[in-house]
């Protein structure tokens, strides 16, 4: 990422709690709520696999959520062009309805669309293609732990024939199982483990003969408190088949490799608002 596209993108992060902290000040009817957050880490880690290339990211959005179940928002990260070329953000943006079952159960369907901005393949030589991607999701929770399931309704991340596979990856599936536990006032611990299937697989293997982008992921976060809307987080991420991601190939420089899954740790400072 050059300078100038991280400043954009940095600035643009940051105004997002403060439109999301102009909102919850405009919206003074009960029967909605409006929530803010911003954060740093220094390393943006989506279902195992690193986004910025091991380095650190900004990121931000905001909440919207109605008594009758409707609930929207939107959140933004800096990015790498290594992995996506011509992109210097991801913006995610996302709408879903759902309702509290009883005391313990609750389950929420909606749509979850991922944007990169001037990112495609064309700036790394390839056939145009986007990198947007669009899921279905339903989720069942009870109490702290929520199961869920992802239903691409797009190409996932721009997999398809124009990065050698055998054909579109529309109906890829991410399954996903998370705990979100309290342990006191102050402490929380988050669990996650989850499946990706890819519905479609590399037309030529690859030089150690894999072919095949599925692979699991798991991980841990432990979250602290330290004030009324400031949290620090440590956490850690595991995604297996390092046959295929083991030696990840670069956009922008075909020499750079790295196995953007494997173990990761990860720290996050965090505000809400």
């Amino acid at each position: 990422m050059n300078l100038k596209n991280l400043i954009r993108a940095s600035l643009l992060i940051v105004m997002l709690p403060v439109a999301g902290t102009a909102l919850a000040d405009a919206a003074n009817d009960a029967d909605y709520a409006v929530a803010g957050n911003a954060a740093l880490t220094n390393d943006y880690m989506f279902r195992g696999l690193t986004q910025t290339w091991g380095g650190p990211a900004i990121q931000g959005g905001a909440d919207f959520s109605m008594k009758n179940g409707l609930a929207a928002g939107f959140w933004a990260s800096s990015i790498s062009e290594k992995s996506y070329p011509g992109a210097s953000l991801e913006l995610d943006v996302y709408a879903s309805y759902g309702l509290q079952i009883n005391d313990d159960w609750s389950w929420r369907a909606g749509l979850y669309s991922y944007l990169y901005p001037n990112g495609n393949l064309d700036d790394a030589g390839l056939p145009s293609h986007s990198f947007n991607t669009v899921e279905a999701n339903a989720s069942l929770t009870w109490k702290w732990l929520t199961l869920k399931y992802s239903d691409s309704l797009t190409d996932y991340f721009g997999i398809d024939t124009e990065q050698g596979y055998r054909g579109d990856s529309k109906g890829t599936g991410y399954l996903e199982l998370d705990a979100a536990i309290p342990l006191n006032d102050r402490w929380s611990l988050a669990l996650h483990a989850g499946h990706t299937h890819v519905s479609t697989r590399l037309a030529q293997p690859l030089a150690n003969g894999a072919d095949d982008p599925d692979y699991d992921d798991a991980g841990a976060t432990l979250k602290y408190q330290f004030a009324q809307r400031w949290s620090a987080s440590l956490g850690a991420t595991y995604a297996d088949n390092r046959a295929f991601y083991g030696r990840t190939v670069s956009f922008t420089n075909a020499s750079d490799t790295k196995n953007v899954g494997g173990t990761r740790g990860f720290v996050m400072l965090q505000a809400t608002f």
